[in-house]
């Protein structure tokens, strides 16, 4: 009767031992195949961010916020509801770290509008709505 008990106990250990060995393996691919995917991750340093705004519906003086890695020229543009170009709110050399650049709305219609931060090898697009 104990060598009985003795065995399924050894079969139990066995069977978990074998399923912590797959799971163990399946972990390890998992991994390869996370490491193999991310080979071509994007520079970081080589884009820009542009934050959404904080007032949402906008008026009067709006801040376009973003950041930057590295000195670059950069555009801000407003687009109308079909992405065309309504007008080029900034186009300058931006600084290492956050950026502001503010815009007059007042000249604009009531209406949604989408903003762009457009560089070299970036275009980024939000929207907005101005109600003045």
């Amino acid at each position: 009767m104990m060598v009985l008990a003795f065995l399924s106990v050894g079969k139990i250990a066995i069977a978990i031992l074998s399923v912590s060995l797959a799971l163990f393996i399946l972990f390890l691919g998992y991994r390869k195949l996370l490491s193999y995917l991310n080979r071509d991750e994007l520079n970081k340093e080589e884009y820009c961010v542009l934050y959404s705004l904080e007032e949402n519906p906008s008026k009067g003086m709006i801040p376009f916020y973003f950041t930057a890695e590295k000195e670059r020229n950069v555009a801000i543009q407003l687009l109308d509801e079909k992405y065309e170009l309504v007008t080029v709110v900034s186009e300058k050399d931006c600084t290492v770290g956050g950026n502001i650049i503010r815009y007059d709305s007042t000249s604009q219609a009531n209406g949604n509008y989408y903003y762009a931060l457009v560089s070299d090898n970036q275009k980024t697009v939000k929207k907005m709505t101005i109600a003045n």
